[in-house]
């Protein structure tokens, strides 16, 4: 029986790459990377999900003296612990400890930093999905989660401060229609404001290949489950597979000069359609594409494929599973992706893997701070969605929302 591996589909089907695109930085700074983080103290929060679990991958790779991890995720530690434990090789510290509790509470942050100090922090904890936006009461959770307990641990790390401060961006930071892209481009200004007492880095990158609560990772759920599989056939994306989204995270974290934001050499050729990994994936799993030309029909011809599945009628045959593509008319949905901006300077020669936006102008600190609080108080006092989305314009101009009145909690 051939087992399907999402590792080797990746690779063959979505990044196009059998090696790592960050590979060879790293063979080439091995000995750099490991004088900066052997027998240092680290401290990852976030670390449960797609992109910080990795990043603890790559770092475990060398021999850190303490890794302690916060996650408010409880069973996603309790794998994280299991899978590091299994692969037999990795430097798994002594001190190693889990925490399933919110980083960004006062009181953990405190005790934490009182009992412990840490060499290295990387902040993976952040609302990422443009799903996560429809309304003023998910736009505050994810302004308040991606932002403001961002500033809270920031001064928090400023009574003990780390030799670097991480924390993950996006690609959809760089001229924002979405309110997670604003949020991610608000996030580095205030990562930026505390430069002055450590150093501060951050990446802005593709789409992970099947992350956590990502749509590619959702088709996998269909088809365990035997429902429909839907996707926008407009929309092209760049991929890094989740194996590198951590190599960029440690590169950009460890290598990184102060105020550096890291992005990924991606070429537009190298972009590909969420339609286009749906059918590689049924391929891989044993079945043919059914086009459908509405979800509701996709969702009765599944109905009807589970009932002469479980009758043993489709063997013999390669089964036809239902999909549904359809354009993409959901709120805060960009067209294309980009890195960078027009006028954010760029620095390509240090890395083979990696571009660098280089000299980025300190934010005026009390302009900033004032403009924080007030956007804090309209979230608290209900303003619209208009309201803010007409507020965060003028602290970020190349802030252009798109709202459709569409939600994706309306899709499949």
């Amino acid at each position: 029986m051939e087992l399907f591996n999402l590792e080797d589909f990746i690779a063959k089907n979505v990044t196009k790459r059998k090696e790592s695109l960050f590979s060879r930085d790293i063979e080439k700074n091995y000995d750099k990377l490991s004088g900066m983080i052997d027998g240092k103290r680290v401290l990852v929060i976030g670390g449960g999900g797609s992109i910080g679990s990795s990043f603890i991958r790559v770092l475990l790779r060398f021999k850190p003296k303490s890794l302690v991890v916060a996650d408010i995720n409880e069973n996603a530690l309790t794998e994280l612990t299991r899978d590091l434990r299994s692969r037999g090789d990795l430097n798994i510290p002594e001190e190693y400890h889990t925490y399933p509790m919110n980083a960004y509470g006062n009181l953990f942050m405190e005790v934490l930093f009182e009992r412990k100090r840490f060499d290295i922090v990387a902040n993976f904890a952040a609302y990422k999905h443009v799903r996560s936006e429809k309304d003023h009461l998910s736009l505050e959770a994810m302004m308040r989660n991606n932002v403001f307990d961002v500033r809270e641990l920031l001064r928090k790390l400023e009574l003990h401060p780390p030799e670097v401060y991480f924390c993950v961006s996006t690609d959809k930071a760089a001229n924002p229609v979405s309110f997670m892209g604003a949020s991610k481009r608000l996030m580095e200004e205030l990562i930026f404001l505390h430069s002055d007492k450590y150093r501060v880095t951050t990446a802005r990158f593709a789409n992970v290949a099947f992350s956590n609560g990502s749509l590619p990772a959702g088709f996998l759920e269909r088809i365990n489950k035997l429902q429909p599989v839907t996707a926008p056939n407009d929309v092209k994306r760049y991929f890094v597979s989740p194996d590198e989204s951590g190599e960029i995270c440690l590169l950009a974290c460890m290598l990184g000069k102060n105020r550096e934001i890291f992005f990924p050499k991606l070429r537009k050729e190298e972009m590909i359609g969420f339609d286009e990994i749906a059918i590689a994936l049924l391929k891989a799993k044993g079945f043919e594409a059914e086009l459908c030309d509405s979800e509701k029909e996709a969702v009765e011809k599944c109905a009807e494929f589970r009932k002469r599945l479980l009758n043993g009628e489709v063997e013999g045959e390669t089964p036809r599973y239902p999909v549904y593509f359809s354009k993409s008319d959901t709120s805060g949905e960009k067209p294309y992706e980009e890195f960078f901006t027009e006028d954010e300077e760029i620095e390509t020669e240090r890395f083979e893997g990696l571009g660098i936006i280089i000299n980025k102008p300190l934010p005026e600190y009390k302009y900033t701070a004032t403009q924080l609080n007030k956007l804090s108080d309209m979230l608290e006092f209900n303003s619209s969605k208009e309201e803010i989305a007409r507020f965060i314009s003028g602290m970020i101009p190349t802030f252009k929302h798109k709202e459709t009145g569409k939600s994706l909690d309306s899709k499949l």
